[in-house]
């Protein structure tokens, strides 16, 4: 049929095999041609880093983590202090700041670790979310911001050693992101 060193022809190569149409013709993709069209898929915006707490300061490794991803990926930072509700309706409906009292979170802390992320040139936001379930509104919030890294961080010397594991694993399980949590990662 075809002599060494002849090239094949492929619409003859398709019809002997009984194709009719060009889908035998194989695609090819100039690189050079659609190089433009790749530079956009390639330079999407960074997704943001969620720097998590439970009403507590944050610890440390999870601040340095949460502060040198975002600078590395150039990604804006959420701190968000996730904060248990207490059962005082009335209180919740007439005066919601109120409604955490100060001894029950470390907001000085929480907003200093804002404070530091934003000093460095990061975009940074800082959120009071109040919730019944913590781990679950961390977790819609998460989903919500469509956040690239998930940094859960609550200083353990400052949260009870069960409630903490029974968070993490849940954020490790439930969370549609990449997830670090402190103290080891």
């Amino acid at each position: 049929m075809y002599k060494v060193g002849q090239m094949a022809d492929w619409t003859k190569l398709a019809k002997v095999a009984g194709v009719e149409s060009k889908s035998a013709m194989p695609q090819i993709l100039d690189r050079g041609r659609h190089a433009a069209d790749q530079a956009g898929v390639l330079r999407s915006r960074p997704l943001p880093v969620l720097l998590a707490t439970l009403s507590v300061r944050v610890d440390p490794s999870a601040e340095r983590m949460a502060i040198d991803s975002s600078l590395e990926a150039g990604a804006k930072l959420i701190v968000a202090n996730m904060l248990v509700l207490p059962p005082y309706p009335l209180t919740f409906m007439l005066a919601p700041e109120y409604a955490t009292l100060p001894h029950e979170e470390d907001l000085d802390a929480v907003r200093a670790t804002a404070a530091r992320a934003a000093a460095l040139g990061i975009p940074t936001e800082l959120l009071r979310i109040s919730s019944g379930r913590p781990v679950r509104a961390l977790l819609e919030l998460a989903r919500e911001r469509e956040a690239g890294l998930l940094v859960f961080g609550p200083h353990l010397s400052m949260t009870p050693r069960r409630r903490f594991r029974i968070a993490a694993r849940r954020v490790r399980r439930e969370a549609d992101c990449l997830v670090w949590i402190a103290p080891d990662g």
